[in-house]
C-alpha cells in the first residue's frame, strides 16, 4: 500500500469515527416531558357539572388524587430542557391541572397551576427537605454535658 493511499484511508477511517461518534446526538431535540401530557383541547372540555366518568374520558387516568380533604384530581406534568444529552437539565415548564370534585362525584371546579405557583418538584432525590436546623452527634452530646452543668 502506497503511502497516499494510507493518508487517505486513514483520514476516511477518522471521518467515519468521528461520524460514529456523533451519530448518537441524532434526533435527540433536548426536551423531555414526564407525567401527563395534557392538551388544551381536552382542558378546555372540561366544565363545572360534568361527572367524573365524563372527565375521566376527556382527559385520562390522573396522575394522583387526592385523600383528604374532599376530592380532587391531578395531573402533574413537567418539561425538562437541556442542550446536549450529557449537559445539566432545567425545568422550562411544570404544570398540575387539578379537578375537584363535589360530594356527587361532579365537577366544581378546576385549576390550572403553573411553574410560578409552586416549587419545582425534585423526581431524582427522594428526599424531603425539614425546617430547622440539622443537629449532628457532637452537637447533641454537648448540649447535654451543658444542661447538667
Amino acid at each position: 500500500m502506497s503511502a497516499q493511499a494510507l493518508r487517505i484511508f486513514s483520514r476516511f477511517a477518522a471521518a467515519c469515527g468521528m461520524a460514529a461518534t456523533l451519530g448518537g446526538c441524532l434526533g435527540y431535540d433536548g426536551v423531555i416531558n414526564r407525567g401527563a401530557v395534557i392538551d388544551s383541547r381536552n382542558t378546555a372540555q372540561v366544565k363545572p357539572g360534568m361527572t367524573a366518568p365524563q372527565v375521566l374520558s376527556a382527559l385520562g387516568t390522573p396522575s394522583t388524587t387526592s385523600t383528604v380533604g374532599g376530592d380532587a384530581w391531578y395531573y402533574v406534568s413537567q418539561r425538562i430542557e437541556r442542550k446536549l444529552a450529557f449537559m445539566p437539565q432545567s425545568i422550562a415548564d411544570q404544570r398540575v391541572y387539578a379537578v375537584y370534585f363535589d360530594k356527587s362525584k361532579k365537577v366544581q371546579r378546576v385549576a390550572d397551576y403553573g411553574l410560578e405557583d409552586g416549587k419545582p418538584v425534585d423526581f431524582i432525590s427522594r428526599s424531603t427537605p425539614t425546617a430547622g436546623p440539622e443537629y449532628h452527634l457532637l452537637q447533641g452530646m454537648l448540649s447535654k454535658v451543658r444542661d447538667i452543668f
